[in-house]
């Protein structure tokens, strides 16, 4: 699978319509953006189960301000609609596919108030969260 251009008009539903999606926050100009670009396109083709998207922070500044994006490349990662991955870098291969693992490891959890299923971060302690 090749990667996913995401904007304001998609994001929302492809996150709630897929249940893992990572999204890479990078430019043109970026020099690790471009470093980062063809392990990010590697990893899709290996993990077809697996939405891979990319937002231009240029063409879409203010989904990147909205997301709170100071630093590019930044990755997300979402599971059932959850954000339980944010680190800014650009990741090595290895990296990566480690972050892809720790993320299709997380248990669903159902929020008893609401009924909806959500990741839970307390089985894959290993996966760095920041918010």
């Amino acid at each position: 699978m090749t990667t996913t251009t995401l904007g304001a008009a998609n994001i929302e539903r492809t996150i709630a319509e897929n249940d893992i999606v990572l999204v890479d926050f990078w430019a043109a100009w970026c020099g690790p953006c471009r470093q980062f670009a063809p392990v990010y396109e590697q990893a899709s083709a290996a993990n077809p189960d697996v939405v891979f998207g990319k937002v231009d922070t240029e063409a879409e500044a203010a989904l990147a301000g909205a997301a709170q994006i100071t630093s590019i490349p930044t990755l997300m990662a979402f599971k059932s609609g959850q954000l339980v991955f944010s680190q800014p870098g650009a990741l090595p291969g290895p990296a990566l596919a480690q972050v892809v693992e720790a993320v299709r490891a997380l248990e669903p959890d159902q929020d008893e108030q609401t009924g909806r299923t959500t990741a839970s971060t307390t089985t894959a302690s290993t996966t760095p969260r920041s918010a």
